[in-house]
C-alpha cells in the first residue's frame, strides 16, 4: 500500500512537469507460420501538452549512428560505402512513428520510404466499448475496453489514475493511459514497462535525414506507394545509378559489387522478407 501511495504521489509530481516519457515493451510476430519466432522492441511514448510522439528507441539511436557515419566518410573520402546491408537493422524493426495533435486531434503515421518522409493522415475514429471489467497491472488498476482498427480486434486496459488519453501506436481516446493493449490473435502485444520525464532533444539535420518539411499524403495514396515499393526495392539504388552517384558497393564479406548484383540481392532478400513478413499491424493495407 505504501508503495502504490508512492507511485500515485510520484505521477502527482510528473503531471506537473511538461515532458513525460512511457515505455512500452512491443512484443510482435512477423511470420503467422512461424509464430515461435517472437521479435520485441522497446517503444518511447513521448506526451507533452500539445501532443504525442511515438517511436522505437532503437530505431532513433541505429538512424543517428548511420547517418553520422554516412557524412564522415562524405567528408574524408568524397564518396559513401555501401553494404549490401546498408538499409536494414536486425536489431530493429519498427521504422515509423505515430504522431498525435491533441487540439487539433490529428494521428498522423509518419513513414519514410528512401529519402523521402511522409505524414500520412489518420482518418478512422476509435471506437472504444467500455467494460465494467478491472484488473490489476502492475501498481495500478486498470479497466478493460475493446475497439476494432485496421482490421484487427483490440483489448486494452487503461490505468484512470493516469490522466492522460493516449497509448501506444495510434490508440488513444480512453479515460486513462493505456497500460495494455493486444490483439485478439495475441501476435501484437504492447506492455507499460515504465515512465521517465524527459527534455527532448535537439533535432539534428543531415543530408542523409529526412527532408525539413515531410509530405502529407492520405491513406489511399501511402498505400499505393507501400505496394509500389514492396514490388520494387531497390528503388533507391537504381535511381543512384541512374543519376550517376558516387559510392561504393560491398557485399557483407567486404567484396566489390556491381550496381546490378546488389539490385539483384536486394530484390532476393525482399522477396523473402516479405513473404515472412505477413502479420503487419495494420493488416488491411496487405488485402488489395
Amino acid at each position: 500500500m505504501k508503495k502504490f501511495a508512492a507511485l500515485l504521489l510520484f505521477f502527482t509530481v510528473l503531471y506537473s512537469a511538461q515532458n513525460h516519457r512511457f515505455m512500452y515493451t512491443y512484443t510482435f510476430v512477423k511470420d503467422t507460420l512461424d509464430k515461435s519466432n517472437v521479435a520485441k522492441e522497446l517503444m518511447y511514448l513521448d506526451i507533452s501538452k500539445d501532443g504525442s510522439s511515438f517511436y522505437s528507441r532503437d530505431v532513433f539511436v541505429a538512424d543517428s549512428i548511420r547517418f553520422a557515419d554516412f557524412e564522415k566518410q562524405i567528408k574524408t573520402t568524397g564518396s559513401m560505402r555501401v553494404t549490401s546491408s546498408f538499409s536494414t537493422n536486425k536489431q530493429a524493426s519498427v521504422k515509423d512513428k505515430v504522431l498525435k495533435n491533441y487540439a487539433k486531434q490529428e494521428v498522423v503515421l509518419e513513414s519514410k520510404m528512401g529519402r523521402d518522409e511522409f505524414h500520412v493522415a489518420e482518418d478512422r475514429k476509435l471506437v472504444w466499448k467500455i467494460s465494467p471489467e478491472k484488473i490489476k497491472i502492475g501498481e495500478f488498476q486498470a479497466q478493460k475496453a475493446t475497439t476494432s482498427f485496421a482490421g484487427r480486434n483490440w483489448t486494452a486496459f487503461f490505468a484512470p489514475e493516469l490522466l492522460f488519453q493516449d497509448g501506444p501506436y495510434k490508440f488513444h481516446g480512453l479515460p486513462g493511459l493505456i497500460v495494455q493493449l493486444e490483439d485478439d490473435s495475441k501476435t501484437h502485444v504492447f506492455e507499460l514497462k515504465g515512465v521517465t520525464k524527459f527534455t527532448p532533444a535537439p533535432e539534428v539535420t543531415s543530408q542523409f535525414s529526412s527532408p525539413a518539411k515531410p509530405i502529407a499524403i492520405n491513406r489511399e495514396k501511402y498505400k499505393k506507394m507501400f505496394w509500389d515499393r514492396r514490388n520494387d526495392p531497390a528503388k533507391d539504388l537504381k535511381q543512384l545509378v541512374a543519376n550517376g552517384g558516387k559510392f561504393v558497393l560491398k557485399d557483407k564479406n567486404g567484396a566489390d559489387l556491381s550496381p546490378a548484383s546488389m539490385i539483384k540481392e536486394m530484390e532476393q532478400n525482399a522477396k523473402a522478407r516479405n513473404a515472412k513478413e505477413n502479420n503487419l499491424i495494420e493488416i488491411d493495407i496487405l488485402q488489395p
